[in-house]
C-alpha cells in the first residue's frame, strides 16, 4: 500500500456485510463494487459467541459489495467498528467505477482466529436483515440471490430477534424485504 505520512493514500474499504447497507454508516463517498478472490462465510470466533460474516480466500469466487472512502484517511473509527478483523490490502482485486485507482482494504478474520459455526453459534436475524436490505438497495433481487449463493456457513442456526433486535445497527424492514429475507433463508438452511 502507498502511504503518505504513515497513512494510506486515498484509502477506501470494501464492505461485504452490514457496511453494504448505507443506513449503518455515514461514509459519503461510496460506490458499488466487486472483489475477486474472496467469498463470505458465517464464522464463530473466540471473541464472539454469535456467528458473523467474514471474507475467506477463494480464487474462484467474486462477491458484490460497497467501497467507501475512509474519511480523512483515518482508519481509527473503522478499525474500532471492525475490531474482530484484520485489515488487508485488496487494491488489485476490486472492480469499481471510481474515476481513479484508490487503495482498497478488506477486513477479514485471521485464518487461525475463526471456525465453522456450531449449533450454539447463531446468526442474528436482525443482522442478516440489515445485510440483505443493503444488497437489495445496491444490487436488486439478483444481488440478494448472489449474496446467499456466495456465502458459506448456512448450517448455523438463526436467532429470530426481529421484535427485540440484538444487533446495534438494526434497521426497519418493509414487509416485502422481510419476505425476501425469509424466502432466501428457507432456500439455504439445512432441511
Amino acid at each position: 500500500m502507498k502511504y503518505t505520512n504513515g497513512r494510506m493514500n486515498d484509502p477506501f474499504f470494501f464492505g461485504y456485510g452490514s457496511l453494504v447497507n448505507r443506513s449503518t454508516h455515514d461514509y459519503a463517498r461510496t460506490h458499488p463494487a466487486q472483489i475477486t478472490g474472496w467469498r463470505r462465510a458465517w464464522r464463530r470466533s473466540p471473541m464472539r459467541d454469535l456467528c458473523f460474516l467474514t471474507a475467506i480466500p477463494d480464487p474462484a469466487c467474486t462477491i458484490d459489495g460497497l467501497v467507501a472512502a475512509v474519511p480523512d484517511g483515518d482508519w481509527a473509527v473503522l478499525d474500532i467498528r471492525e475490531r474482530a478483523y484484520l485489515r488487508q490490502d485488496a487494491t488489485h482485486q476490486v472492480r469499481h467505477e471510481i474515476n481513479h485507482d484508490p487503495e482498497v482494504a478488506i477486513y477479514a478474520i485471521a485464518p487461525d482466529a475463526h471456525h465453522a459455526p456450531t449449533s450454539k453459534n447463531r446468526i442474528l436475524l436482525s443482522y442478516l436483515d440489515v445485510v440483505v436490505q443493503g444488497y437489495l438497495a445496491e444490487f436488486g433481487e439478483a444481488g440478494v440471490a448472489r449474496f446467499f449463493e456466495t456465502t458459506d456457513g448456512w448450517d448455523a442456526p438463526v436467532l429470530d430477534d426481529r421484535i427485540d433486535p440484538v444487533y446495534p445497527r438494526a434497521q426497519s424492514l418493509t414487509s416485502n424485504e422481510t419476505a425476501l429475507v425469509d424466502h432466501h433463508i428457507a432456500g439455504v438452511m439445512p432441511k
